[in-house]
Formats: C-alpha cells, structure tokens, sequence
C-alpha cells in the first residue's frame, strides 16, 4: 500500500532540492516513489505543478511514432504523424499519472503565496535511512497517510538542526 505525504517548503527550489534528494535515494533502492509533484503557488494564487512526467510531450511522441506507421501504412506518413502527434497530445494532456491533480491543486491553495508544496507518494520505504537523510531539510507536514507516530518522526527529521561539522583545530607547533 501506498503513503502519500505533503510538505510545505519556503521556496520552489528548496522543495526541487528535497524531491531530487528523494530520487537520488530511489536509486539507491532506499525509497520507491509513486510519484513526487512540486505545486507552487505564485503571487496571485494561481498554482503551477511541477510534475515528473510531462503525459502531454510523451503522447505526442508516441502519438506521432504510431502516426507515422500508420501513415506508412497508406502511403501518407506526414499526414500520419500529424494525426498521431495530434491525437497523442490529446490523450497525454487528459492522461493523470499518480496522484491526482485537481486534489493537489485544492491541497496546495492552503499554501502561503511565492512558497511551494512537495506531493510525494510513496510506495516503498527503509524510514529510517530516508529519514536521516532528510534531516535539517526543513518544511512542514501539511498531510500525510502515515500513523502518529511515523509522520511526528518526519516532522522531527525535518525540522532537526543538521550538527555542524568543527573546523579542525591547527595542529599545536612544538615549542610555540
């Protein structure tokens, strides 16, 4: 079963800066992703969505690769790919992958204006490993799937203070 989490962050490139976190770990095999969607909503509250598949340039490709075949097919393939390209856009522009865009962009007008919204359904999941890494990340748990005591577990890793690293002390000169 899936989990689906929320999180605001101050800014659209902090929350591009989590999601290519969280797909770096997929392919480390510690998390499988669903999807991750960044909504930003700008001065005058429109919200854009920033999604991982563009289904619209993938069904014009394909749509213009079965065009074109089929065009072959009768001798026409420029009118073919046309059609296809067409008709691929369409059927990509109407295609919704993962989670659902209307309920992102409702969920998402709760967010303050200029600041952004990191949707992330998740398949699969080592918590504990993903959460190390997310520590210090900052943002706010605006829903969640997960029980109590997993999503107060986010919220702490994201809110923990990363422990800044002591600069190495010079090395004491005998006779100094």
């Amino acid at each position: 079963m899936s989990d689906l989490v929320v999180i605001a962050f101050p800014t659209e490139a902090k929350a591009e800066e989590v999601r290519q976190k969280l797909l770096a770990m997929q392919k480390e095999y510690l998390i499988e992703l669903g999807d991750a969607v960044i909504a930003v909503k700008d001065s005058n509250g429109n919200i854009k969505l920033n999604q991982l598949i563009n289904t619209t340039a993938a069904g014009a490709a394909t749509g213009a690769f079965w065009g074109t075949l089929i065009g072959l097919i009768f001798l026409m393939p420029l009118a073919g790919a046309a059609l296809g390209v067409a008709s691929g856009t369409l059927s990509g522009y109407l295609t919704d992958v993962g989670i659902n865009d209307k309920w992102m962009k409702e969920t998402a007008a709760a967010v303050q204006p200029g600041t952004a919204a990191l949707f992330v359904l998740v398949r699969k999941v080592t918590a504990d490993k993903v959460l190390e890494r997310l520590k210090g990340e900052g943002g706010t748990v605006l829903k969640t799937s997960l029980d109590h005591t997993k999503e107060a577990a986010l919220q702490a890793a994201l809110a923990e203070v990363k422990a800044a690293v002591p600069a190495a002390s010079p090395p004491d000169l005998p006779g100094a």
